[in-house]
């Protein structure tokens, strides 16, 4: 026997362990013994615990349990006792918990509504059920509401509300019209998880007026309407023609054309949301968007993929579903919205919390006096759920005390325990979510040893097999098994023998020699007992001749051995199959003792073919294959096309009708199908071959229709299934005879060309629809609705003829007839012409323009007298164009446009149109020639828009905390601006945006310095214009504030802290701008190191770059960096072995298209404009030098001669400075007088004024008296209005600016 090993007592837990797995019992599912042991109460069936019942049928709830003695039963609701004894309507099945409250009969289902309880008791212990809740479902009806019908416009958004009645459980809905049809549903049109129905745009057929949406209770089984909602979509096509039937002029006023739009969210809305699920529910997420064209949505998780083989999507995409969900699915997920327009996105924050589920249920124990066990219960759950005990229903605190019994949290520690221990434990699991509970039993049994493996009972085992030997057992305590072999043999054991732990034997390779009887003996402390089982060993069954590989001819005989060797006291069946199926029910298969034989072999029989060889011990199958071939060739038949007709012959000639006869070709094995007869003309058309009729197969003779003046051949063309043959040889030729035609010219019209004549057009017979020589026509017209004669003219085999001196544009009867020598064709039927049209001779009146809004008007007119209109009226034209911009006083080129509106219509919509603008615009009559007069002009304005975005944005001077905005004004102002909105946030290095700031900046702005800014920090720009009606679209820029190198200061080393024991370079970290980057790292080691950067593209192989850091500072700026471009980057220490940092990696900004350079920044410029300085201030010490010495100058000249007003021409050698005089127009200057330093005269100035030089009245004189201010710079005007441009200052002005 197995020596058991002691277990040291200092690991109590490991005993505790071992104990559940060692001595608790395992109960044999054996009936028998079932029978005769006590056992606690199992509950084996019950109701859910959310039931939800049909108020019209008799409730159930079940409770089923199990146990010795068979239990009782007992009902709690709401937490008191349930005497069922004392209502009538309840009864309780016999052997059985189970409740049926009888609601047929009288009862109301409202009336048992509550939380139920099942207890199953027995003299061991109590079980319970898990609590009940009974609930009555519901399908109320739905509330009666007045619903307005919805008038939309083509290509806007539309949601139908369902709001279905509040029901137990929920209904489902669907939309259906009156016709009980499912309501057709598509990527445009769908319902949300709601019950609403969603349009992203509204097309023309979505117009109806019975949309229907429909709850259906399962339960109740019963289907609620709602009332029907009518939708109708005012296409713009349609929108002139019912605008003003069937909209108010309010609604005219939201008109719009119809156009393309980005999408945007329906549901959800805003641009985030939460979301929390269960684990193990079904996700189900929803976007639906509105947008023309009809946006299509795509789902992504953030910072992960969607969970594979649990992602569904539905609704056309707009559903993400995820089945069986855990707490791995939380996270953010987006939803993402595009059409051809952009895009809109929305992230639903999914938390799944769960309901508590078991990770180690408690298991039922058996065990026997004076052993120990535990129970454990263990849960998960989201939060964490709470574990109590109950001990027969009982909570464990107040249950009677049981020394053998210790709690330990979610386990109880069972010791030494009595049969008076056995009870039944409950375990509740809880959290908000819901809750578990697990009945387990503890059931201590004293029992003597019993085998349940029948007595005496043969095993048969092949040789060189296992061999297993049975012996079941029970006994508590548990028995110890021992084998033996024979009446009086020793205890097996060895190597040779595997002892199995529910007590079989098993003998790992059975030799002929194992055969015997074999004894099992069980015994515990309680009594022994034995049984004997019987072992034969068998000889293996073989194939000693097996089927062989087989090539055969088609319709041959083949035949395969199997000759099998097998154990004289097994019996043996053989099994054929053919390809591992069975053989086919065919009688050319003959099945033998030893073979398979297969007469009349065929190509399907070629395959594999398998011997199956079974005992009721064993069984072999050897396999061969089969190979059909062709049989000697025969020759193949020849299928062709027909041979041609020949021999054909006509007769029975007569004036319409004519018999021809052939003889048909040889068929080529492949039967005629039909003949086709053909024509040839030889009198009109000689050489072309027309198709007359076709005949049956079997038919070799016809009787042909003929018209009169042809001279006709005919030949035959056989036809079969492989072709058509070739054509017979032409059979003689015959001349019908002469007749007047049968039939006049067809499509007769009268159109005029020019406004006096009439043009009648035909299509002219064909040559033999002439019937006879001298083909003409007979054209006869006269004018409709005046009593007038016809008027005649025969004409030539034409197809045109010209009517000349008519009135413009009056109708006319027209007929032609043909004839030819022999009279006229029938008389012909008369058509309706009209003779040429003119152009219009008024233009329509009282036009009148109503405006809609700022991109929309309407235009009306009276329809002018149809007798001026001179022709057909095709329509009316509409021409309009901007005559200027009320924002922008300038004018531009006139670009015409026109719209055409068919028919007699008298308004139309004119769309397009630019926001704050004037507009013109006429109106003229067009018919057939062409257009009449234009209406006089008609002016109107359109209301102002929002603006479009500014020109440019520009970012200049980044200084440490301060960034100049420079920006340029909408191109299309669309009114009057009003003012600036900008706002900015800053962007960490992840890419994460800081607060918003909004500032308001005044319309004739156009720069701005922003203070008070972060250092080295990277900022968003969003800039928008406004006008009254609101805000324009924006323009967005970022920019970069510059580090101070020079002002950062740096704590003193060592101060308050140990040095490190070895030199380091830590947290080095990257501010990057379009061209350049601020480094800056932190450094712990000696005083003094002398530090590098190195750099490099990321992911490239070229060497690093190296840049020196001037001192020992620790941040450094890296230039002449390539933009949008990713960079590594390093620090290195030298003198320190090689001491460097980690790589760090950073991308430097995109190129910004509209990113300009400040030239006032810029070397060469400020160069250059010190370089314009000096030579100012040369020259103007020049000029006071000459002065000194006695030239003269306007003012001086004035001075000397205290001259009247006059003007007085200047010469040009009068030492004045002519480089100040307008160059332009070379006006002689007023004496005294300077040019303004905007090169402009104004005529209202005063000759004398000093106003107009450098301060004006507070300017210095010298001591001559002559006027300083002259040279000085002028004060700066005010910018000119309009489209004046402004003229460069004067070199003086450029000069004082500067300096």
């Amino acid at each position: 026997m197995m020596k058991k090993k002691s277990i040291p007592a200092s690991k109590p837990f490991l005993i505790l362990f071992l104990c559940q797995i060692i001595s608790a019992l395992d109960v044999p599912l054996d009936s028998k013994l079932l029978e005769e042991l006590s056992q606690p109460p199992t509950i084996t069936h019950q109701s859910p615990k959310d039931y939800i019942v049909d108020p019209r049928e008799n409730i159930v709830i079940q409770c089923e349990a199990k146990g010795k003695p068979p239990p009782s039963f007992s009902w709690t609701r709401n937490g008191t006792h349930f005497d069922i004894d004392k209502d009538a309507q309840v009864t309780m099945k016999p052997n059985s918990g189970t409740l049926v409250i009888n609601i047929m009969n009288g009862g109301k289902a409202e009336a048992y509504e509550g939380v139920y309880q099942c207890t199953a008791r027995n003299e061991r212990g109590a079980a319970i059920s898990n609590n009940i809740v009974i609930r009555p479902s519901r399908s109320p009806l739905w509330t009666k509401e007045k619903l307005e019908p919805h008038q939309v416009r083509e290509g806007d958004s539309l949601v139908l509300h369902c709001r279905p009645p509040v029901g137990l459980p929920p209904p489902i809905i669907f939309w259906m019209d009156n016709a009980f049809q499912r309501l057709p549903q598509s990527e445009r049109v769908s319902q949300g998880l709601n019950g609403d129905l969603y349009f992203s745009n509204v097309q023309p057929e979505d117009t109806r007026e019975d949309y229907i949406c429909y709850a259906r209770f399962n339960h109740t089984q019963t289907i609620q309407q709602k009332q029907p909602i009518s939708v109708k979509v005012f296409s713009m096509d349609s929108l002139n023609d019912t605008i003003a039937a069937n909209l108010s002029d309010t609604d005219i006023y939201g008109a719009k054309p119809v156009t393309e739009r980005q999408p945007v969210l329906l549901t959800p809305t805003g641009s985030t949301s939460t979301k929390v699920e269960l684990r193990g529910n079904v996700l189900l997420l929803e976007c639906i968007a509105a947008g023309l064209p009809t946006p299509v949505i795509r789902w992504i998780k953030e910072g992960g993929e969607l969970p594979a083989n649990r992602t569904f999507f539905e609704n056309f995409k707009k559903t993400l579903k995820i089945i069986d969900v855990s707490e791995a699915d939380s996270g953010n997920y987006k939803c993402i919205a595009r059409n051809t327009m952009g895009s809109v996105h929305h992230v639903i924050s999914v938390t799944v919390k769960a309901a508590p589920y078991w990770i180690t249920a408690p298991r039922n124990l058996v065990l026997s006096p004076g052993e120990d066990g535990t129970l454990i219960c263990r849960a998960n759950g989201n939060p964490k759920p709470s574990i109590s005990w109950l001990a027969n229903g009982v909570p464990i605190a107040i249950a009677p005390e049981d020394p053998s019994r210790k709690v330990d949290g979610d386990t109880i520690i069972f010791s030494h325990v009595q049969e008076r221990s056995s009870a039944v434990y409950q375990c509740n699991a809880s959290n908000e979510y819901g809750y578990l509970l697990a009945n387990a039993f503890v059931n201590v049994l004293a029992e003597p040893p019993r085998i349940l493996t029948p007595a005496n009972k043969l095993y048969q085992v092949i040789a060189d097999s296992p061999a297993l030997l049975d012996c079941a057992y029970f006994g508590s305590p548990k028995p110890e098994i021992e084998w033996f072999k024979g009446v009086k043999g020793s205890i097996l054991r060895g190597n040779e023998y595997v002892f199995h732990d529910n007590g079989t034997l098993e003998i790992p390779v059975a030799q002929k020699d194992s055969t015997g009887t074999y004894t099992c003996v069980a015994r515990n402390e309680l009594g022994k007992i034995q049984n004997e089982v019987h072992l034969e060993i068998k000889d293996p069954t073989m194939i000693i001749k097996q089927p062989e590989y087989k090539v055969v001819q088609r319709y041959g005989q083949v035949s395969f051995e199997c000759i099998i060797k097998h154990d004289s006291t097994l019996l043996p069946t053989v099994i054929w199959l053919k390809d591992n199926d069975e053989l086919p029910d065919d009688e050319r298969f003959l099945v033998g003792k030893d073979n398979l034989t297969i007469m009349n072999v065929t190509d399907k029989d070629d395959g594999t073919y398998t011997c199956i060889v079974n005992t009721t011990l064993d069984s072999v199958s050897a396999s061969a294959v089969l190979t059909v071939v062709a049989a000697p060739p025969t020759p193949a038949i020849i299928y062709a096309r027909p041979n041609p007709p020949f021999d054909l012959e006509l007769t029975g000639q007569l004036e319409r009708t004519i018999d021809l006869s052939w003889i048909p070709g040889d068929e080529n094995n492949s039967p005629i199908t039909h003949f086709v007869i053909e024509y040839e003309d030889g009198l009109h058309e000689p050489g072309v071959w027309h198709y007359q009729t076709e005949v049956p197969g079997t038919q070799t003779t016809v009787q042909l229709k003929l018209s009169p003046y042809v001279n006709y051949s005919f030949r035959v063309v056989a036809v079969n299934k492989i072709g058509r043959s070739q054509p017979s040889e032409p059979s003689e030729q015959y001349l019908t005879k002469s007749a007047s035609p049968d039939e006049n010219p067809a499509n007769v019209q009268g159109i005029g060309s020019e406004p006096d004549n009439l043009v009648i057009t035909w299509e002219s017979l064909k040559g033999f629809q002439s019937n006879g020589p001298g083909l003409q026509y007979k054209v006869s017209w006269r004018q409709k609705d005046v009593d007038d004669e016809w008027t005649s003219v025969i004409v030539a085999n034409v197809s045109k003829y010209i009517v000349s001196g008519t009135p413009t544009f009056v109708p006319y009867e027209i007929k032609v007839q043909a004839l030819n020598d022999l009279g006229y064709a029938p008389e012909p039927s008369e058509v309706i012409g009209h003779s040429g049209e003119d152009l219009p001779m008024v233009a329509p009146g009282n036009v009148q323009v109503h405006v809609i809004n700022s991109t929309l008007a309407k235009v009306h007119w009276d329809p002018v007298p149809l007798k001026t209109v001179r022709g057909h009226l095709q329509g009316y034209k509409v021409y309009y164009w901007k005559v200027q911009s009320l924002s922008r006083r300038s004018r531009r080129h006139v670009e015409k446009k026109i719209l055409t509106f068919r028919g007699n219509k008298t308004f139309g919509m004119l769309p397009g149109l630019e926001p704050y603008s004037s507009y013109k615009l006429n109106v003229r009559v067009v018919n057939g020639k062409g257009e009449g007069p234009a209406s006089p002009d008609k002016v109107f304005k359109t209301p102002e828009g929002v603006p479009s975005s500014p020109s440019y944005l520009k970012i200049t001077n980044p200084t440490l905390d301060s960034l100049t905005l420079e920006w340029g004004s909408p191109t299309h102002p669309n009114g009057v601006l009003t003012s600036y909105i900008l706002k900015f946030q800053p962007i960490n290095n992840t890419h994460e945006l800081g607060p918003l700031v909004e500032i308001r900046i005044p319309a004739n702005e156009s720069s701005l310095i922003l203070k008070n800014l972060n250092y080295s920090t990277r900022y968003k720009f969003y800039f928008n214009a406004q006008t009254s009606v609101g805000s324009g679209s924006q323009i967005t820029e970022e920019a970069v504030t510059i580090m101070d190198e020079a002002g950062i200061l740096h704590p003193a080393v060592g101060a308050g802290k140990v040095q490190p024991l070895y030199p380091r370079i830590r947290n080095v970290t990257t501010a990057a701008a379009e061209t350049y980057a601020n480094i800056s790292w932190e450094y712990e080691g000696p005083d003094h190191a002398n530090f590098y950067v190195e750099y490099g593209v990321a992911g490239s192989k070229e060497d690093w770059k190296k840049e020196i850091v001037n001192g020992s500072r620790s941040f450094f700026v890296l230039k002449g960096l390539t933009p949008g471009t990713a960079y590594k980057v390093r620090v290195g220490a030298e003198g320190l072995s090689g001491f460097r940092s980690s790589e760090d990696v950073f991308e430097t900004g995109p190129a910004m298209a509209s990113r300009q350079v400040d030239i006032a920044t810029q070397g060469w410029f400020i160069g250059l404009m010190c370089a314009v300085a000096l030579l100012i201030l040369i020259l103007l010490i020049v000029c006071f030098i000459r002065r000194n010495k006695g030239g003269k100058y306007p003012v001086k000249e004035k001075e000397d001669a205290h001259a009247d007003p006059e003007i007085q021409p200047m010469k040009e050698d009068d030492g004045t400075f002519g480089e100040y005089s307008d160059a332009e127009d070379h006006k002689p200057l007023k004496k005294g007088s300077r040019t303004p330093s905007d090169r402009t005269v104004k005529k209202e100035d005063s000759d004398d004024s000093l106003v107009d030089y450098g301060e004006g009245v507070n300017g210095q004189f010298n001591e001559d008296g002559s006027f300083i201010g002259q040279y000085s710079g002028k004060k700066e005007k005010e910018p000119a209005e309009g489209n004046e441009s402004s003229e460069a200052p004067s070199p003086v002005n450029a000069m004082n600016s500067f300096v």
